[in-house]
């Protein structure tokens, strides 16, 4: 299912231009985790450490049992579920993801984690203001099983992706990029724990560039405003 390049645009132009975008505000975020939410606590250490001007307002949950639940009440950060399971169509979850989430007013959205697919009106609704990280050199193996098909593919380098969320699975205009190098005897495990250690650096990096106005979205392509550098390689090169 594709996306037209040009709602987006018009999303992010609102939430960052001159109609919808005040310098020093302070900006709610919203974050969906399924699990233990590492990424989530990487973002909520850097917001607190950095002084971001934004607040994580929400940690909202799909599953009851999500550790990073507890991570978040522990630091003053309203906390949420949303059990999937009670809901007989996809349509009617989204409907009350989305009212718990909006009871935040969130400026942006951030998928850390979030294991369900969201259904097309779901994704328009917060289109321009959402983002996921993908462990993967986006467009190169959407879906799952990231690593051990970079592997079985023989791929030299593995990384990981933010991106804007768009209907499309795992698609959208992208970031941030970070690289990893395939070692020799890697297993999806070992690769896999590389590259989350570098997307808890560059997920908080794009969600702040996102909080302090320093994206936009130029024919498809998002463009840091202040030109800081879009990709994080291996140190001493790729």
């Amino acid at each position: 299912m594709g996306a037209s390049r040009g709602p987006l645009r018009r999303a992010l132009r609102g939430a960052h231009g001159a109609a919808g975008y005040t310098a020093g505000a302070m900006k709610s975020v919203v974050i969906l985790i399924s699990g233990r939410g590492s990424n989530m606590e990487q973002i909520v250490r850097c917001c607190a450490a950095e002084h971001w001007p934004a607040r994580v307002a929400a940690v909202i949950s799909n599953r009851a049992d999500a550790g990073g639940l507890q991570f978040a009440a522990a630091h003053g950060i309203a906390t949420a579920v949303v059990e999937h399971r009670a809901f007989a169509a996809r349509e009617a979850f989204d409907e009350a993801l989305a009212a718990a989430i909006d009871a935040h007013r969130p400026d942006l959205l951030v998928l850390a984690g979030f294991m369900r697919i969201l259904g097309e009106h779901f994704v328009r609704r917060y289109e321009g203001r959402m983002l996921n990280i993908h462990p993967s050199l986006l467009p190169l193996f959407p879906g799952l099983h990231t690593h051990q098909r970079a592997l079985d593919a023989g791929c030299k380098v593995a990384g990981a992706t933010v991106h804007f969320v768009t209907p499309q699975l795992d698609h959208g205009p992208i970031v941030l990029q970070s690289v990893v190098a395939v070692q020799p005897g890697d297993d999806a495990a070992a690769l896999a724990a590389r590259v989350l250690a570098t997307e808890h650096r560059i997920y908080p990096r794009a969600v702040r560039w996102f909080v302090e106005g320093a994206l936009r979205i130029e024919h498809g392509v998002v463009r840091q405003c202040r030109g800081e550098a879009q990709l994080l390689l291996p140190e001493g090169g790729p």
